[in-house]
Order: structure tokens, then C-alpha cells, then sequence
């Protein structure tokens, strides 16, 4: 959350197209040129007048200097109040100004007029720095005005330009807010279109008062209610019927291999002892029955999962307007595969590992199947189940219940690492659901969590089923450096933005 939020004016707090496109046509008409069709001028608000006399209508710096003084000539009286505030802007503003935001106006008009459309529109009173352009025609630039205002701002207190939106409706406000090192946002509903905001590369675009409002005002909503039973019986509810039908799908599945097996000979998922009768279930018939199980877990929750992803990533949409840049990805695919690493070897070189009965016989059967058959199962199947399950339910209504998204992250681990059963996969369970989640959040798609959770399983099974596992790959150096990458990336990612 930034808190130092500098508004242009106009075509962002007010709509001034009458006032300004009506004095232009005053202007032109000194010098012979008469535009009946105000539409045309629009392009004049927004940038400082003169280059626009220059740019539009071939005048030198003498001619714009004049047109400039014809257009103050009315605007000054008429066109000044030829105005009108877009709907919803006081009311943000008496919300951004109760949360103790410092709010200011960053404008190419000259002071004096900004100063008087405020005061006639009643929303002076929130701004505590008004800076414009000078009547002379000094700083007119919207650099210069940027770095006025935040000199003005801060006063004494050096600039802390990380705690800073421009927010702007045009080219002029987001090329401004980048020479002076400060994040803007740029706005669609005033006179600059999406095109050109891009093009100008805004950090944040967005489409209305009321997206710029929650857009703004995100981090600041009142305390959550907590965990209540209601949301306490979601989550378990949801855990239990998951669990419970996919016992039942896999106890169903081995029952139809002993059916299948009596009546075909040589039915490949069953072991059978010398008189005939089933002995035991192979690694693939144990492996297909777990797919069917992950795949029927799965089933009894979409509904659920899927309007909690939906619900998430609308409440999270305006975190997420920028674009991630490809290379934050590729830090988040290091981190992951560091983690990977680094933690299955700091378990085996801690003896954790050998120590552990429960984990070997899991390890055991896990590699019993063929690896297609595995692969679909550690790949797929169970990645996508838990998934909806631990992130898609349990931590999103953790998130939106308790008031600290960092206790919910390590609430919903907790839960994703008791789920595992055993010391070992719980420990790994534990801290990867924490690096899972910092993906999600970091990223708001729920299909960074499911591609890191698919991929770490991908490749922690293949290094396992080679001699990488068991050879000096395994040691404390290498465990280290792999330890230090998420350390790393964590780094990087979080001077970018932070997420807890």
C-alpha cells in the first residue's frame, strides 16, 4: 500500500472538455482559425498548452505564447468553471483522506486555476500539496511539477519514492512519474485510452473512479471477522469429504480388481499366491487406484474450489494489474527448484529420512508403479486435487477470514503438512505449501501454485528413480547453495512488491 498519492486534474478528478475545448476554439479564432467541432480539441487537455499550439496547429513559441494568453483570457472567468467533477471523486477522496492517506494535486495548469476549480468543487480541503504549472511558463513540464509536489510533500522528511502513485489520464502524467522514479497509475475513463497508457508503460491502468478507489484503498479494509464455526466447518468439511471419498473410490477400485481378478486370468494389478488367490495389489494397480481416488476427491469439491478461485482472484484483481515481467516467473522457478533440492537433501543428510518407517514404506510404493502411470499420479492427478483442496478452499478461507495473510499462510501449511501423515513429507509438506502460497499471492493465479506443485513432484520423482539421488550429488554444499536460491528470490521478488 502506497500512502503519498498525487492526482492529476484534469480528465482524472474533473472533466473539463467544455471549459478547456471552448477556450481553445476562443484562442484559435484570434488568429483566424475556426474549429466548430469541440471533439477535435480534446487532445489539448492534459499536456501543457503551449506545446500543444505548437504541435497541433504549427505555431512557433511567439504564436502559443499568445494563443496561451487568448485562452486565459476566457478561461480565466468562464471556462474555468465550464467543469464538472467525475462521479464518485469526492467520495473517494473523503475515504483515501480518512485512511490518513497524504493526497495531492500534480497538475500542468497553473497553480492559481487548479487552485480555484477545487474550491469550487468543494475538495480543496483534501489535498494537502497543490502544485501546477506557473503563469510565466515555468514548470510546465510534468516532471517538474511531480518533483515540486514531492519535495512539498515531504517537507524535511527525505523522499521516499517507493510510497508513491502518479495517477494520471494521460501520456504526459505516466512519462512524468517515470523520469521522477515514482510508480503510476494511469486511468481510462478521462481523455488517455488504454493504447496510449500502455505505450507509455503505466505501472497500473485502470478503468474507473471506482476501480481507482478500491485499487488505491486495497490493504486498508477493517479487520476480518476471524474464524468462525461457519468458516472453520467449511474447510473441515471440505477436508473430510475429500479424504473420505477418496478412501472409498480407492477401497472400491481394489474390491473390483479382486472381482476382476477371479474371473480373468493373468489380471496384471494383482498379485496371486500359488492356489490362485489375490495376494496383493501391484504398484500399478495401487498407483491407478490412487488416480481414480485424487480424481473422485477432486470431483466432490470443484464446485466448491472453483467459486473460491473465482471469488479470490476477483477480490485480488487490482493487486495484480501490472503485468509480471517474464524474469519474476523464471525467480519463482529457481526459487522453487532450490527449495525442492535443498530441503530433500537437508532431510536425508539429517538422517531424517532413514529415521522415518512411515516414510520408507510410502517411498516404497510410490516407486513400485511404472513411471507413466506414476507420472500421471505425482504429476497430474494428485497436484490438481490437493491443490483445489489446500489452496484453492482451506487457504483461501483462511485468507479472507484472518486478519494477517501471513498466519494464514502458515495455518494452511500446517494443514497441508499434517495432511501427509508422516514426519518426513510433513516437514517437506510444511515448508513447500509456504512457498506455494507466496507464488499464489505473489502472482494472484492459481496456476502458479499448481505448476510449482506439478513440477517439484515431476522432478523430485525423476532425480529419486536415478543415481542422482544416492551418488555425491547429496551434500552439504550443494544443499546449502540450493537452500540459498528461495533466500534469493525472495529477495528480489519482495523489492518489487511485498505480499506479507
Amino acid at each position: 500500500m502506497k500512502n503519498y498519492l498525487l492526482f492529476d486534474l484534469d480528465g482524472t478528478l474533473t472533466d473539463p472538455k467544455v471549459g478547456i475545448c471552448t477556450c481553445v476554439q476562443y484562442a484559435l479564432a484570434s488568429f483566424g482559425i475556426e474549429e466548430p467541432d469541440i471533439d477535435k480539441l480534446t487532445p489539448f487537455i492534459g499536456p501543457p498548452l503551449k506545446d500543444s499550439f505548437m504541435e497541433f496547429y504549427r505555431m512557433d513559441e511567439q504564436q502559443a505564447e499568445s494563443a496561451v494568453a487568448k485562452y486565459r483570457e476566457r478561461f480565466q472567468d468562464k471556462g474555468l468553471f465550464e467543469n464538472e467533477l467525475y462521479e464518485g471523486i469526492s467520495e473517494m477522496l473523503e475515504a483515501l483522506n480518512s485512511r490518513g492517506m497524504f493526497l495531492a494535486v500534480a497538475s500542468s495548469k497553473p497553480t492559481v486555476f487548479v487552485e480555484r476549480i477545487l474550491e469550487h468543487f468543494h475538495i480543496k480541503k483534501y489535498f494537502k500539496v497543490i502544485v501546477g504549472s506557473e503563469l510565466d511558463g515555468t514548470r510546465a513540464h510534468k516532471d517538474e511539477v511531480v518533483d515540486e509536489a514531492l519535495r512539498q510533500l515531504f517537507g524535511d522528511k527525505p523522499v521516499d519514492k517507493g510510497k508513491v502513485y502518479m495517477i494520471g489520464d494521460r501520456r504526459f502524467d505516466i512519462e512524468g512519474a517515470r523520469i521522477m522514479g515514482v510508480e503510476s497509475v494511469g486511468v481510462t475513463y478521462g481523455y488517455g485510452d488504454m493504447e496510449e497508457l500502455r505505450e507509455a508503460k503505466a505501472d497500473y491502468i485502470v478503468r474507473s473512479v471506482e476501480e481507482l478507489r478500491d485499487f488505491l484503498l486495497r490493504g486498508t479494509e477493517d479487520a476480518k471477522k476471524g474464524l468462525t464455526f461457519r468458516v472453520v466447518w467449511q474447510m473441515i468439511y471440505s477436508f473430510l469429504m475429500f479424504v473420505l471419498i477418496r478412501t472409498i473410490a480407492i477401497s472400491l477400485t481394489m474390491n473390483v480388481y479382486l472381482l476382476i481378478s477371479n474371473s480373468i486370468p493373468g489380471f496384471p494389478f494383482v498379485l496371486l499366491d500359488e492356489e490362485g488367490k489375490a495376494q496383493a495389489v501391484t504398484g500399478n494397480g495401487s498407483a491407478v487406484a490412487q488416480i481414480i481416488g485424487f480424481i473422485a476427491g477432486a470431483a466432490i469439491i470443484w464446485k466448491t474450489a472453483k467459486a473460491m478461485i473465482k471469488r479470490a482472484e476477483k477480490d485480488s484483481r487490482l493487486l495484480h494489474i501490472k503485468r509480471e515481467p517474464v524474469q519474476n516467473y523464471l525467480i519463482l522457478g529457481g526459487m522453487t527448484l532450490g527449495a525442492m533440492l535443498g530441503l530433500n537433501m537437508l532431510l536425508d543428510l539429517t538422517g531424517v529420512t532413514d529415521n522415518s518407517a512411515t516414510y520408507q514404506i510410502v517411498a516404497e510404493q510410490q516407486y513400485s508403479a511404472d513411471i507413466w502411470l506414476a507420472i500421471f499420479l505425482y504429476v497430474l492427478a494428485a497436484p490438481l486435487a490437493e491443490e483445489l483442496l489446500f489452496r484453492g478452499i482451506i487457504y483461501n478461507t483462511l485468507r479472507g477470514s484472518v486478519g494477517r495473510p501471513v498466519i494464514a499462510m502458515l495455518m494452511a501449511a500446517v494443514f497441508f503438512g499434517v495432511y501427509h501423515g508422516n514426519l518426513v513429507q510433513g516437514i517437506y509438506g510444511f515448508l513447500m505449501a509456504c512457498l506455494l502460497i507466496y507464488g499464489y499471492e505473489y502472482f494472484g493465479d492459481f496456476r502458479v501454485p499448481l505448476i510449482m506443485h506439478a513440477s517439484v513432484n515431476l522432478i523430485s520423482y525423476l532425480l529419486s528413480s536415478t543415481s542422482l539421488a544416492v551418488s555425491g550429488f547429496v551434500c552439504w554444499p550443494i544443499c546449502v547453495v540450493c537452500l540459498f536460491l528461495p533466500a534469493v528470490g525472495l529477495f528480489l521478488l519482495s523489492r518489487q512488491r511485498r505480499v506479507f
